[in-house]
């Protein structure tokens, strides 16, 4: 099996198993946008006047990675702030 090359200015969206909640976004992906990388996230929407529409939001992968271990680093310097007000 070949190992797949995202190009540029390209990307792809899959329909997410939305088990978790309903404000998850109906399609997930990825896309390359000048030479950056992004997480794609889509909410099917109607207007007010009927018309159906898919709704994107782009998050750098980067940015998200970061954020994540930012989460992370919070968590544990919390726990080592209770442990140490614990007296024995």
């Amino acid at each position: 099996m070949s190992q797949y090359e995202q190009k540029d200015n390209s990307g792809a969206m899959f329909v997410n198993d939305k088990k978790e909640s309903e404000t998850h976004p109906d399609r997930k992906g990825s896309a390359m946008i000048g030479g950056v990388d992004y997480w794609v996230s889509g909410w099917l929407n109607e207007s007010a006047k009927g018309s159906k529409y898919l709704s994107l939001k782009f998050t750098a992968k980067e940015d998200a990675h970061n954020q994540g271990v930012k989460q992370i680093v919070n968590k544990v310097q919390k726990q080592e702030f209770l442990e140490d007000d614990i007296p024995f």
